[in-house]
């Protein structure tokens, strides 16, 4: 089963939306971020589903700059 974020990065690469992905990015990493350091409670599932996130976003823009690349050689 797909899920949620690999709908959402599936959807931004097929139309090729490289800035929404990095946003993206960002966004989870600076959730991350915030817990990280927190010592009240123990995020450590919070912290693994963003890094999840954080992987399958990563795996999306691979894609559309690999994409980017190949186009950007075949017209040169």
């Amino acid at each position: 089963m797909t899920s949620a974020i690999e709908a959402i990065v599936a959807a931004y690469v097929q139309t090729n939306q490289l800035d929404a992905l990095l946003d993206l990015r960002a966004h989870r990493e600076q959730l991350a971020a915030s817990i990280r350091d927190r010592s009240d409670f123990n995020f450590g599932v919070l912290l693994g589903q963003l890094e999840e996130d954080i992987d399958a976003i990563m795996t999306g823009i691979r894609r559309l700059r690999a994409t980017a690349d190949a186009q950007a050689e075949d017209k040169s």
